[in-house]
Parts: structure tokens; C-alpha cells; sequence
């Protein structure tokens, strides 16, 4: 039972270390995300419409 008991107060312990975002950086870290996503997403499609094209075009 110590071993549990143990386990918990670490957990506690690093929980308290924890740094949680404001709602700033949320939204900071949000915006940052979704651009991310929006690029990749521009990037493959672009990707794909050049490599459906080829496709087209050498088959």
C-alpha cells in the first residue's frame, strides 16, 4: 500500500509542475495549429492534382 500511496504524492508532485496554457496562448497555440493544417492541406492537394496530372498525361 505505500508503493501506491507513494506513487500518488509523485504524481501530485508533478501535476503541481504542471504549466497550463492561458486562454492567450490557447488561442496562440489554436491559430498557429490551424495554419499548420491549412498548409499541409494546400501542399498535398497541390501534390496530388501534379501526380494525377502525370498520371494523365504518361498513361
Amino acid at each position: 500500500m505505500s508503493k501506491l500511496t507513494k506513487a500518488f504524492r509523485g504524481v501530485k508532485k508533478e501535476m503541481s509542475m504542471v504549466h497550463f496554457p492561458n486562454k492567450k496562448e490557447m488561442a496562440k497555440f489554436s491559430i498557429a495549429t490551424f495554419s499548420f493544417i491549412i498548409l499541409f492541406m494546400i501542399f498535398f492537394t497541390g501534390v496530388d492534382f501534379i501526380i494525377a496530372g502525370l498520371k494523365v498525361l504518361f498513361h
